[in-house]
C-alpha cells in the first residue's frame, strides 16, 4: 500500500482538481533565509514571539476562522492529512495512508500507530469518529467543519487504526478538507466538552504545541509537545519542535505592531501594514507574502433585505467599486484587485474581470433602472425612502476600515448612503447566523473551490440568505462529480452565477503579509496560507 494515492492512475485523476494551487512567495531583505546565524544549522529552544492585530474569541480550531487566532492554535492539533502548498498535493499526517471508492463516497484511512494527545490518550479510529460525529454539535463557530461533513451517512471504527467516512452523495472536496485546521482531530475527552468551553478554555490535541494560557484579547502561550513524534510527513524535521515556547500578543495597531518588531519586543508580527512597509525592509527584518486560496476579500449581501432583493441594486454595488484603488491604496505591495468571488490561487478558479469592472456609469443608470432617483444631496431615494445600507465590519485586520473608507465615498458617488458599523471580531459568526446585517465585509480561505459551497449554497447554512437557485444544483454537482473536467466546468458556472447575480461583490484578494527578524528561520506557509512552526527555528 502506497504512503498516498498515484494520482497518475486514472482512478485518481478525478480528484486531481482539488490539488493544484499557486504560490506566490517572495522574501524582501538582506538574506534569503532571514539568518541570523552563521553556522545556519538548527538550534533548539528558545521562544517566538508573534504580535497579531486581533484575536477571535476562541481557541479552538475546530471552531476559529480568523486567520490570526489560526497561527497560534493551528500549532495545537495535527489533521488526518497535509496539503503540499506548492504543489497542492494531499500527503500524510496522521494518516499513514487511505483508500477511497470510486465514485467518491467513501473514505478509508489507516491511521498511524504510536499517536497520543497531551492528556496521555491514543488516537483511535473510535477518537476520529468522535470528533466528525461531534462536528454537527458545534454551533455557529463550527459552520467550516460543518460544510466539510454536511453529506456524510456515518463515521465508523473498522478496526482500532482504521477509520471509514462514508457519504450519502459523492464528496470529492472531503479529502483535502482533512488536511484543514477545522477538522483538526482532538481527543474524545476534549470532544466532550461544549463548544463553549473548547472556546474559552482549549482542547486536547496531538499537535506539536500545547496551549498553556490563554488571556482574550491579551495573550495566546504554547508549550512545546515532549515526546512529539508523529509530524506531517511535509516537515523537515522528525520529532518535537525546535522551539520550546511560542506567545502570540494580541497588538491591533499595525504600527505598534512594526514598532515592536524593530525594537526587538516581538520576533514576528502578522498584517503587516502598507504604510509600514518601507521602514521594516532592509536591515533586521524579512518579509513573507503568499497570496490565499478561497473566498476573496469583499461585501457578503443579505440577499434576503427588501432593497438588496432587486438584483439591479446588488449589480449597480458591484459596478460602483473601484477594486484597483483599494488595492493600490490600501493593501500591501503586490495585492490584486478580485477578478472573480475566488482568488487567482484557487484550483478552478475562473477569469471574471470583465464582470467586474469598475463602471460608475452603469452602476447609476442601474439604479435609474431600478426606480432609485437621486436628491438633491446625491443620495437616491425611491418612494420617500433613501438609499442609505449598513456594512458590518471587525477589525481582524488593519486593512479593513481604510478599505471600507474607500468602499463608502466610492458608493456615496453613485447615490448610495452607506454607514459603516463595526462590531467585535468575536461577533463576526453570530452576526452571520443572526442575519441581522445588510453586507458584511469578510473573505474565506481555503485552498479547494468547494469553499463556494460552503459559502453560497442555500442548503447549507446559508448566511447570506441566497434564494433557492440554479446555483443550488451547480454547487452540489461540483461537490459530487469524480470527473475532473466536469467539476472545473461546474466551478467556473458557480463563479459566474454568483458574480453576474452579484450576490456577493468581490473586492481584493487577501494576501497575507508577515515580517519577522533575521533570527527567525524556517517560518513557512501552509497551503491555506497560514503558518506552521514545527520546523521555525531561533539562532
Amino acid at each position: 500500500m502506497t504512503a498516498f494515492p498515484d494520482f497518475r492512475s486514472p482512478r485518481w485523476a478525478a480528484l486531481s482538481a482539488l490539488l493544484t494551487t499557486s504560490v506566490l512567495l517572495t522574501a524582501c531583505g538582506s538574506g534569503s533565509d532571514g539568518s541570523g546565524n552563521d553556522s545556519g544549522k538548527p538550534t533548539s529552544g528558545g521562544t517566538l514571539t508573534f504580535a497579531v492585530g486581533s484575536d477571535a474569541g476562541c481557541v479552538d480550531p475546530q471552531q476559529v476562522g480568523s486567520n490570526e487566532s489560526i497561527y497560534s492554535v493551528r500549532q495545537t492539533v495535527d489533521s488526518l492529512t497535509d496539503q503540499d502548498p506548492e504543489t497542492g498535493k494531499i500527503v500524510p499526517w496522521l494518516a499513514k495512508s487511505w483508500d477511497i471508492n470510486s465514485d467518491a463516497t467513501q473514505f478509508t484511512f489507516h491511521l498511524r500507530p504510536g499517536v497520543t494527545f497531551s492528556d496521555g490518550s491514543k488516537l483511535t479510529s473510535q477518537v476520529v469518529k468522535d470528533n466528525f460525529d461531534a462536528v454537527p454539535k458545534l454551533g455557529a463557530l463550527g459552520s467550516l467543519a460543518q460544510g466539510y461533513l454536511s453529506s456524510v451517512k456515518s463515521t465508523t471504527a473498522v478496526d482500532p487504526l482504521t477509520v471509514k467516512v462514508t457519504f450519502k452523495e459523492p464528496n470529492a472536496q472531503f479529502l483535502q478538507a482533512t488536511s484543514t485546521h477545522s477538522l483538526g482531530i482532538e481527543s474524545s475527552a476534549s470532544v466532550k466538552r461544549t463548544p463553549q468551553q473548547k472556546c474559552s478554555d482549549g482542547v486536547i490535541g496531538s499537535g506539536p504545541f500545547v496551549l498553556k494560557q490563554y488571556v482574550q484579547n491579551q495573550s495566546i502561550t504554547l508549550a512545546k509537545r515532549t515526546g512529539y513524534d508523529w509530524g506531517s510527513s511535509l516537515w523537515s524535521k522528525k520529532g518535537e519542535a525546535y522551539l520550546d515556547k511560542l506567545v502570540f500578543k494580541v497588538v491591533p495597531e499595525a504600527g505598534v505592531r512594526a514598532g515592536s518588531l524593530q525594537s526587538g519586543q516581538v520576533d514576528a508580527i502578522s498584517s503587516v501594514g502598507k504604510a509600514n512597509e518601507a521602514a521594516l525592509k532592509g536591515g533586521q527584518v524579512t518579509l513573507l507574502r503568499r497570496a490565499n486560496p478561497g473566498v476573496v476579500f469583499g461585501l457578503g449581501i443579505n440577499n434576503s433585505r427588501p432593497v438588496l432583493k432587486d438584483v439591479k441594486v446588488r449589480q449597480a454595488i458591484l459596478a460602483a467599486v473601484d477594486r484597483k484603488q483599494i488595492a493600490d491604496t490600501v493593501f500591501p505591495t503586490g495585492t490584486q484587485a478580485a477578478t472573480s468571488v475566488l482568488a487567482h490561487t484557487t484550483p478552478d478558479y475562473s477569469d471574471l474581470s470583465a464582470d467586474l469592472a469598475f463602471d460608475a456609469v452603469k452602476a447609476k443608470s442601474l439604479l435609474d433602472a431600478a426606480g432609485w432617483k437621486a436628491g438633491g444631496d446625491g443620495i437616491r431615494a425611491k418612494h420617500g425612502k433613501k438609499l442609505s445600507l449598513v456594512i458590518s465590519w471587525f477589525p481582524n485586520a488593519a486593512t479593513n476600515q481604510p478599505a471600507l473608507e474607500l468602499v463608502q465615498q466610492q458608493l456615496k458617488d453613485v447615490g448610495i448612503d452607506v454607514t459603516l458599523k463595526q462590531g467585535q471580531v468575536s461577533q463576526f459568526a453570530t452576526t452571520l447566523q443572526g442575519g441581522d446585517f445588510d453586507l458584511v465585509w469578510g473573505n474565506v480561505t481555503r485552498a479547494d473551490p468547494d469553499i463556494l459551497r460552503s459559502s453560497f449554497s442555500s442548503k447549507l447554512a446559508n448566511f447570506y440568505r441566497l434564494p433557492a437557485s440554479s446555483l443550488d444544483t451547480v454547487l452540489s454537482g461540483q461537490a459530487a462529480t469524480t470527473d475532473t473536467a466536469k467539476r472545473k466546468q461546474l466551478v467556473d458556472e458557480a463563479q459566474k452565477l454568483i458574480v453576474q447575480n452579484a450576490y456577493n461583490v468581490p473586492v481584493v484578494e487577501l494576501q497575507t503579509q508577515l515580517a519577522v527578524t533575521r533570527k527567525v528561520h524556517d517560518l513557512a506557509f501552509d497551503s491555506g496560507s497560514r503558518i506552521q512552526l514545527h520546523d521555525t527555528w531561533i539562532g
